[in-house]
């Protein structure tokens, strides 16, 4: 018998080309494409920034959609609905437009003091609301909505519980996915009223009550029939540690038997030495000559002295705790003493702003740090730095440690999450492992391993030889796009079968 076609809708709130805050946007913006590739039909939802070039990407308003609209508490509120299909490929991407919460600077936070906007709630629940809608107005009867992050949190919950309502989802699964659990969108108890949850349903250890407040991405956890986070290792952490699982670590292994952990994949096309127009030298494992041009204007780009004798290291990441700081800045002077240069690129916590713009002045030789966010120079870190510091304290999957290799560029990253699904050590020569991982979240480990890195630097032939192998390795979207392939049919199963979570 012939595989019934897969009829897939994709909630976001960010997905690249249009819009990125983080890596959700670069998952949202290959992960599509793939299961297209392998037959599915998409559909993707996502908001219309004002920052989202409508003439670009050929925009328009969905033909013969009139206004709609997504209830927030006792008052509707109107959106309009756009589309396009997503480049290069059959996708279809619809827009929600609404001038009261998207045209407006950021996405997530307001730009100038770095906190979520006061209204995050009403937008939270405006977008589940419209998506809803929209899904109906188009007649779609998705087979799986697959929501990411709790900004898309409450629609497993609104298809149970209004199914009257609904009619369009009466055979439809879902699918929540984690990308990063310390993100959970924790409101008052009146959003359940805003939201048009009855106040009944505020129980203690009930799905909407968490500590006297209501927790949108347990709700989301309670309700989807499969919960799905971006690896394995993480999977792990989030359900077994009080550390990684930020209270919902209890409704987690309650939901064991349906959390499954697909590592993410990359864009080969995108991060491909070889045709990258982002570098000024392209490169490939037969002819990697032109990673050391590479690095020659990656030193410049800085006005770093190409002159020292240690590896360069780079960074390209938001600075805040999660990310390792914390540690590096303790390590700072001792990793300095070694030898290497360091690049980094990003920005975050005012703290780590002032700090590294001090260490930039007291290592002027061996240290640059910009504080922004620029694709291109993105790009050049990875195609010219000799190895790539990861030191999370917990890293759900992470991308970079995927782009380091392909680009040769060696990885030094802690043994977490997604991070400990990709690298696996060098150990003391270069026959396997693809990079040099620390355990203990500490400075003195990481110390240690930039230690390692640096005398493994020194051997030129096993560094030549390590760089050539791990280019070649196959880090991209089509393994993982098989797997969620596989969880969505599981879903349809459960769903054809009358079975609820």
């Amino acid at each position: 018998m012939a595989r019934k076609e897969l009829r897939l809708v994709l909630v976001t709130t960010e997905i690249v080309p249009f819009s990125k805050v983080g890596g959700l946007a670069d998952v949202m913006g290959a992960l599509p494409d793939e299961l297209e590739k392998l037959g599915a039909l998409v559909s993707v939802f996502t908001p219309l920034y004002s920052s989202i070039d409508r003439g670009r990407f050929g925009i328009r308003p969905e033909a013969g959609r009139a206004e709609l609209g997504a209830r927030i508490g006792g008052n509707t509120e109107p959106f309009r609905l756009h589309s396009c299909h997503k480049p290069g490929t059959r996708v279809k991407v619809y827009f929600i437009e609404n001038e009261r919460f998207y045209a407006r600077k950021g996405i997530y936070t307001v730009p100038e003091t770095g906190r979520a906007f006061p209204d995050e709630d009403e937008r939270t629940i405006f977008f589940n609301r419209a998506v809803i809608s929209a899904i109906n107005a188009l007649d779609l009867h998705p087979d799986i909505i697959h929501c990411n992050d709790f900004h898309s949190g409450l629609i497993p919950a609104y298809v149970s519980l209004e199914e009257s309502e609904n009619p369009h989802f009466a055979a439809s699964g879902t699918v929540f996915s984690i990308h990063n659990l310390a993100y959970q969108g924790i409101f008052d108890r009146d959003f359940l009223g805003k939201a048009g949850l009855s106040p009944s349903l505020f129980i203690p250890m009930s799905p909407f009550e968490f500590w006297g407040r209501v927790n949108v991405m347990k709700i989301a956890v309670s309700y989807s029939h499969v919960i799905s986070t971006v690896s394995k290792t993480y999977a792990e952490e989030i359900t077994s540690t009080d550390e990684y699982g930020y209270g919902l670590e209890g409704v987690l292994r309650s939901r064991r038997d349906d959390l499954v952990g697909i590592v993410n994949g990359i864009d080969m096309n995108a991060w491909d030495p070889e045709k990258d127009a982002l570098i000024p030298h392209g490169f490939s494992p037969a002819e990697i000559d032109g990673k050391n041009l590479d690095r020659v204007e990656l030193l410049k780009s800085f006005a770093l002295p190409q002159t020292n004798a240690g590896p360069v290291i780079g960074m390209v990441s938001r600075l805040v705790d999660q990310k390792g700081f914390d540690i590096l800045a303790e390590a700072f002077d001792a990793i300095m003493a070694l030898g290497p240069s360091l690049v980094i690129l990003g920005t975050g916590q005012e703290k780590y702003h002032e700090l590294f713009w001090s260490l930039a002045k007291k290592y002027p030789k061996q240290f640059g740090i910009k504080l922004e966010f620029n694709d291109k120079l993105a790009h050049l870190i990875e195609a010219g730095s000799d190895f790539f510091l990861m030191p999370s304290r917990y890293e759900p999957c992470g991308l970079n440690q995927m782009y380091s290799l392909r680009y040769g560029t060696i990885p030094i990253v802690r043994a977490t999450g997604g991070l400990l699904d990709t690298i696996s050590d060098l150990g003391g020569g270069d026959a396997s492992g693809n990079g040099i991982i620390f355990s203990e979240y500490t400075s003195d480990a990481l110390l240690e391993a930039v230690k390692r890195a640096v005398a493994f630097y020194r051997n030129k032939a096993a560094l030549r030889k390590t760089r050539k192998r791990i280019m070649k390795e196959d880090h991209s979207w089509r393994r993982s796009a098989e797997k969620y392939i596989a969880m969505y049919d599981r879903v349809r199963s459960r769903v054809g079968m009358g079975l609820t979570k």
